[in-house]
């Protein structure tokens, strides 16, 4: 009969070495963990530097969609007023108390051509603060999203809605003579659009505006971006033909007789303040007076700081009160 081999129980200093491997690699876990967490708001900021941050989203899923609960004091507010019979295509406009003949700025909300609405507390509030209280009225508009709508489709909405803004204006105390676009990423491409064509206004039944300013596009020049590295919202909006992207170009839209311009971007990102001045100077070759206004504040914050005071502020009124007409009628 064969003898087992005894059995030794295990030394005391290999349960201790076991014991000291497990805690070392709890203790290295947490470590990892916390690491990767601290990580996270790094790599955000990073991501802001890269070409595919470049997005025209606007912040607006995280918005508030509601209208402010509490308007400033004398002011009015009439809301859903319908351009066409969509239900997209509807506007609100801020209007101060005993207003005769006044300025009247135009609003376009961003959304990466897909989301997005009017009454974003980004895009109105400080605005509304700011301006309605120098007598100026303001209008925020709808218009139609993708898949519904191209981005062709959008600016001739953005265009109907300036049209229909301008022949009620006398109603509501504006003056259709004295009317400033303004829009934030993808409505700042849509009104960028529209005032490098003053035909395409015209065509709309719209008026002259004064002027525009265009709050942090990254597709000024639509083809430059489709061609290089680019966030999947670019190829919903703007598709694979070469040609559509430039009849959609700002940059390569340019017409004889449009206004003055204030491009705004923001210098955290790769593509908005090369694109913007670029733009500028192709504009300046056509006589138009283009500025570009670089602002080291992100994306959604172009959109919302805009309207409190500094010197952010400070320079689009200087940009408003250089436009003739703005100031009085």
């Amino acid at each position: 009969m064969r003898t087992q081999p005894r059995k030794h129980p295990m030394p005391y200093h290999s349960l201790s070495d076991m014991l000291r491997t497990a805690l070392q690699s709890v203790a290295l876990a947490l470590c990892l963990a916390a690491a990767s967490a601290a990580a996270g708001p790094l790599r955000d900021r990073l991501g802001r530097s890269t070409d595919v941050s470049d997005v025209e989203d606007g912040g607006s899923s995280s918005a508030r969609t509601a209208p402010p609960q509490a308007l400033p004091p004398g002011l009015r507010l009439l809301r859903e007023v319908a351009y066409g019979p969509d239900a997209q295509q509807r506007m609100d406009i801020y209007v101060p108390d005993r207003v005769q003949g006044a300025p009247v700025l135009f609003l376009v909300h961003g959304g990466g051509w897909r989301r997005g609405d009017k009454a974003h507390d980004r895009l109105v509030q400080n605005k509304l603060a700011h301006w309605a209280a120098q007598g100026v009225v303001l209008v925020s508009v709808n218009y139609r999203m993708l898949p519904e709508a191209r981005p062709d489709a959008q600016a001739r909405d953005v265009a109907l809605a300036l049209s229909h803004a301008q022949q009620q204006a006398p109603r509501w105390g504006g003056d259709a003579r004295r009317f400033v676009l303004m829009g934030h990423s993808a409505g700042a491409h849509l009104v960028a659009l529209l005032a490098v064509s003053p035909e395409g206004l015209r065509a709309a039944g719209a008026q002259p505006v004064l002027g525009t300013v265009a709050l942090d596009s990254g597709a000024m020049d639509v083809e430059q971006t489709m061609q290089a590295r680019h966030a999947p919202l670019f190829d919903e909006a703007f598709g694979s033909d070469p040609a559509y992207w430039r009849s959609v170009s700002p940059q390569h839209q340019w017409q004889p007789g449009a206004a003055p311009m204030l491009v705004v971007c923001s210098s955290l990102r790769r593509t908005p303040c090369p694109q913007a001045r670029q733009f500028a100077e192709r504009g300046q070759s056509m006589g138009v007076r283009v500025g570009v206004l670089p602002q080291a504040l992100s994306h959604g914050d172009v959109n919302e700081t805009l309207g409190l005071p500094g010197a952010y502020t400070g320079a689009v009124d200087s940009f408003l009160r250089s436009l003739p007409g703005w100031s009085s009628p």
